[in-house]
């Protein structure tokens, strides 16, 4: 994804394409230009290919879930990572290198490979649509943060200054500050029911992070088949403020406001 972060997509992937071509490394490279490019390519790719196949990412976490949710599980698929974005959050939980050179080689040079979970998603009413996701999935606060980073003017400017973690934080007290919380309740393996009264967001993960750096699932194992629930709920905006920058600031301990379930759906 050249655009990812801004166009440091484009940059990164300007420096692999010298790095592989000198190695005289056999590839096919894919550039997207829009959403939706990564999905198809990467269907394109495995639909009915029964022989090995090793695809690679570059780009941010929403490259790798169009990645993951195009792919057709048809033959053996090793899926490498070269972190290109602003949150990285994925990046930030398998511990892969910011540094694409390092990233690179050890995807050419692995010593061991990691088995990973991934979500999916089920919506719609008459018609039932599906969608794999590799880090989290949310509704509410944290998915109109994620939403307004896509479109934001701010965000662009702070990724020329380097400052992608300011752009979060920015954006997300913004969010916060509008946010109208709600009624509702979830359901965890069909038979656990469990309602809030005021609720501010759900957040569902395979990995503890999303959000460029918010963990908000500490628990999350990326190979235990379970998803970790985060629901964030309360009744005062004000006492929700320390709780997220508790989960940004790496200070976990008691959090009133947040609660963590398990469950498998």
């Amino acid at each position: 994804n050249p655009n990812a972060c801004c166009g440091r997509g484009a940059r990164i992937w300007k420096k692999l394409e010298r790095q592989l071509d000198s190695a005289n490394i056999e590839y096919e490279a894919h550039l997207t230009k829009q959403q939706g490019d990564a999905r198809r390519f990467a269907g394109e790719l495995t639909e009915g290919r029964k022989e090995p196949k090793m695809i690679v990412a570059v780009g941010g976490d929403g490259t790798v879930n169009e990645v993951l949710d195009g792919i057709s599980f048809c033959g053996p698929i090793t899926f490498g990572y070269i972190p290109a974005g602003s949150g990285n959050d994925l990046a930030r939980s398998l511990r892969i290198s910011k540094n694409p050179y390092r990233a690179l080689k050890k995807i050419l040079n692995p010593r061991y490979h990691k088995l990973l979970d991934y979500g999916v998603v089920s919506y719609g009413e008459d018609v039932i649509s599906y969608r794999r996701f590799m880090v989290s999935a949310g509704i509410g606060l944290d998915a109109a943060i994620c939403h307004n980073m896509l479109h934001s003017g701010l965000r662009r400017g702070l990724s020329r200054l380097h400052l992608n973690g300011l752009s979060y934080i920015l954006i997300g007290f913004r969010q916060l500050m509008c946010a109208k919380p709600v009624k509702g309740y979830i359901l965890l393996d069909g038979v656990q029911k469990v309602e809030f009264n005021h609720i501010y967001f759900i957040s569902a993960h395979i990995h503890p992070y999303e959000g460029g750096g918010f963990k908000f699932a500490p628990k999350a194992d990326y190979s235990d088949g379970k998803l970790a629930v985060c629901v964030a709920s309360g009744s005062s905006r004000r006492k929700l403020i320390p709780v997220l920058a508790g989960a940004r600031f790496k200070k976990y301990g008691k959090r009133p406001g947040i609660r963590n379930f398990e469950c498998r759906e």
